[in-house]
């Protein structure tokens, strides 16, 4: 029965990858499970945090694979300061080992992955830091995959910072208010991510992104995939559902825009919908065939009777 189960299982991956025609650009994911995968297992966190640190090399592999360009990590919390110190000590060990040995790891090396920390990384012991500089000096040449590793990192605080750094320069009057938009807000962000979050994926059963990139996901409205698997027992078949997630979630916004866009044309004159007109045009394919053919008898409409 296990061998038929494998069997199964494969079949449903090749289905899943020929289904899939889109790719996000950057998928952020919450390792949630690891100390509950050990505790059903009776081990230690330690083991779990072990057993989760090959799951997210499998995803490292999953990601080139499929053409992901960018994938974020939810390593360390700031809440996780307030763990038990032995488990996070073990934590950091695990954490210095799997940076070096991602930083010399020849795969590493011949897909040219960039390996960056994100948070507020001054608050991790000195070994960490030097395991980061390690990783970071190691490939810091590389542009095929970004991989970010939120280290000590909270989305509140990180947002916090920045419009305390935006407020303060104001008040010395370096900057001026009427200036501030979204690049004065990203330049004060923790150095991290390049792109825009297209899909967050949590694992562990809970639904909630826990304060994870609230910049850079909830502003892209990316799309969210919640599975209950612990993160050690995360698959590639749970990977490539996360993926369909994406994909169906893009159509949707695809047909929103494209029936917000028809509506303005629908409603207003032509001089006032010129922007209207090239979001019709640009997602009018995403419509089902009814809607496809009301555009074009209502485009035919105007061209036979063109507004006065």
């Amino acid at each position: 029965m296990k061998r038929v189960r494998q069997l199964a299982s494969r079949a449903y991956e090749r289905l899943l990858e020929w289904e899939l025609s889109g790719t996000p650009s950057h998928v952020a994911v919450i390792q949630d499970g690891n100390r509950r995968y050990a505790r059903n297992n009776g081990d230690d966190a330690t083991d779990g945090h072990r057993a989760g640190a090959q799951t997210t090399e499998q995803v490292l592999e999953w990601c080139q694979e499929v053409g992901v360009d960018e994938l974020t990590l939810y390593t360390f919390s700031t809440e996780n300061f307030d763990r038990p110190e032995e488990e996070n000590e073990a934590l950091f060990d695990l954490l210095c080992e799997k940076l070096r040995e991602f930083a010399d790891a020849d795969r590493v090396h011949d897909s040219e992955v960039r390996i960056r920390a994100i948070g507020e990384t001054h608050r991790l012991p000195d070994r960490v830091r030097e395991a980061v500089e390690y990783a970071e000096r190691r490939t810091a040449g590389y542009d095929q995959l970004h991989l970010n590793i939120a280290l000590a990192y909270g989305g509140r605080a990180e947002l916090l910072s920045a419009a305390r750094d935006v407020a303060r320069e104001v008040d010395e009057g370096a900057l001026d208010p009427d200036a501030i938009d979204v690049e004065t807000v990203e330049e004060r962000l923790y150095r991290g991510p390049s792109r825009d979050v297209d899909l967050i994926v949590r694992t562990g059963g809970d639904e909630r992104t826990s304060n994870f990139l609230p910049w850079h996901a909830n502003g892209n409205e990316a799309a969210v995939y919640f599975c209950t698997p612990y993160w050690p027992e995360f698959r590639k078949v749970d990977f490539l559902r996360s993926i369909r997630t994406y994909e169906h979630r893009e159509e949707s916004w695809r047909k929103t825009r494209a029936r917000r866009a028809l509506a303005l044309v629908k409603a207003l004159g032509d001089a006032e919908v010129g922007e209207a007109r090239r979001v019709l045009s640009r997602f009018k394919d995403a419509l089902p065939s009814a809607e496809r053919q009301a555009i074009e008898e209502e485009t035919d409409a105007e061209l036979e009777h063109p507004a006065d």
